[in-house]
């Protein structure tokens, strides 16, 4: 098992939480239709994780790591934003002892706000997502928690698609702080033979395309 690369990363780290991604079918590779019809090079469906004690437990491990290197004195509550960041986000509110919100992405007729919990303005709230693209979902719950009174800077993932959702946040007002990045993570499978090379290098070209 690889040492962190940085004083706040879980042991196994990048590597681990890489492996287990590939072993339970959350990154596949291959020439894949995605949801809406896109074709893309892999595809990282994080919805699987949860399923899986092992790779849950390494998916909360990274998230806690981020959230203390950015300093748990640095914001008073957290905020999921879909279904999947809300079953990321609960174990780390949980254990780190502060409130959580959920920021759904739909208004219902019955509540047409958008931000579900007892907030209270002036929170300092992290925004919490599985993965970050092109940043659409993650800047529209940043929005709906200031709209809620919150203050709202810091944006956390698991993964970044290297999709120039970080320089859209940034515009936004807010800073990005991924675990990983899918560059890095087919990097660590091809290092490790989980993946061939005509395979890494059609994410290593894919995402030279989508940083631009």
């Amino acid at each position: 098992m690889s040492e962190p690369a940085h004083p706040w990363e879980p042991t196994g780290g990048r590597v681990a939480l890489s492996e287990a991604l590939f072993r339970i079918g959350a990154l596949r590779f291959g020439r894949l239709s995605l949801p809406g019809g896109k074709t893309s090079s892999y595809s990282l469906d994080l919805r699987i994780i949860p399923s899986d004690p092992e790779a849950h437990a390494l998916t909360i491990a990274a998230y806690l790591a981020v959230l203390k290197e950015l300093g748990e004195g640095s914001f008073d509550a957290v905020a999921g934003v879909g279904t999947v960041g809300v079953a990321f986000c609960s174990p780390v509110a949980y254990l780190l002892k502060r409130p959580m919100l959920h920021v759904r992405r739909e208004n219902a007729d019955w509540k047409p706000e958008l931000v579900e919990g007892a907030v209270r303005p002036g929170w300092r709230t992290v925004v919490i997502g599985d993965v970050v693209g092109t940043a659409g979902n993650l800047v529209d719950a940043a929005e709906a928690l200031r709209k809620a009174g919150c203050v709202v800077r810091e944006v956390v993932v698991l993964v970044d698609r290297l999709e120039g959702g970080k320089s859209k946040l940034k515009a936004a007002g807010l800073r990005l702080s991924a675990f990983t990045d899918v560059r890095d993570l087919v990097q660590t499978l091809y290092e490790r033979k989980r993946v061939t090379k005509a395979g890494w290098q059609a994410v290593q070209k894919q995402v030279e395309r989508e940083e631009k």
